[in-house]
């Protein structure tokens, strides 16, 4: 194994083309340095230089490692900071997951000053229901997940960031006349399946009253596809009006329940997400 002491030797004689003005920058004697470059050629197997009584030169061998021992001793110099850089949460790898809700919220934003502010960190970006995040986190293939949940029932065992609660909203088809608060709350129910939060769905149910489910679908995009089909209606945080689908409108109802959402990792969590924590919190 070669270490980086003879590279740092070797290139000063590559520079100078001197063995003794090489010794004279490396504080060290002629001989032992000669001594260094002729264990480095023994190494290596083949010879570096070709001496005269009246010159130095690289041999091919020579030049092809001076490019190569210059690169390997600027990133031996440069890691020391990157590993601070990983230990700070300023660089590495962040597996984030998110539910398609969060996307009509803040996230775009958080993501892209996030970005700006750690451009040595990698994202892994994923959309994920909450049952699939922590089948995820289980399995350690996710950092980090923006889940939505009823207020103050956020999944157990996590560390967690309150990003805001925010009522639900019915997203009902467009008619003339529009329909009653009534006819909004017994008409039949677009929503995802219980196994993908079971709280949200049963509040969103006893809320809804006696109609029952029409359509199970787990994307946001699609249930509101099926509102605008005139399969049913659907409860959806009140951020997502922003999602405009024609024949769909959106209606704020008396006593509508609420939900949270929040941002989950694990204890155990490199740094980088309490990093990125921090950041949405001071952003959000």
């Amino acid at each position: 194994m070669i270490e980086l002491r003879p590279l740092q030797q070797f290139l000063a004689v590559a520079e100078l083309l001197h063995f003794g003005r090489a010794a004279e920058r490396l504080h060290m004697s002629q001989p032992p340095l000669t001594q260094a470059v002729r264990k480095l050629e023994a190494q290596l197997g083949t010879p570096l230089f070709e001496r005269t009584s009246r010159s130095v030169r690289l041999t091919p061998a020579g030049l092809a490692l001076q490019a190569l021992a210059q690169r390997l001793l600027d990133e031996a110099a440069a890691l020391p900071a990157e590993i601070k850089a990983v230990a700070d949460g300023l660089a590495g790898r962040l597996r984030l997951a998110f539910v398609s809700t969060v996307g009509f919220g803040g996230l775009p934003q958080w993501l892209r000053s996030f970005r700006e502010a750690c451009p040595q960190v990698a994202l892994a970006l994923r959309e994920a229901t909450l049952d699939v995040q922590l089948r995820e986190f289980a399995a350690g293939s996710i950092d980090a997940g923006f889940v939505i949940h009823t207020p103050g029932q956020a999944p157990a065992g996590f560390e967690r960031l309150s990003i805001g609660v925010e009522p639900l909203v019915l997203a009902v088809p467009a008619s003339d006349p529009p329909p009653t608060d009534e006819q909004c709350r017994t008409a039949p129910l677009v929503i995802f399946p219980r196994e993908v939060a079971p709280s949200l769905y049963d509040a969103m149910l006893s809320h809804h009253g006696t109609a029952g489910v029409a359509q199970e679908a787990i994307q946001m995009q699609t249930i509101i596809n099926l509102v605008s089909a005139a399969i049913g209606v659907a409860w959806v945080p009140a951020s997502l009006q922003g999602l405009q689908r024609a024949g769909v409108v959106y209606r704020a109802m008396p006593g509508a329940p609420q939900v949270e959402t929040s941002l989950i990792w694990r204890a155990d969590a490199p740094p980088v997400v309490a990093r990125f924590a921090a950041h949405v919190a001071g952003h959000a």
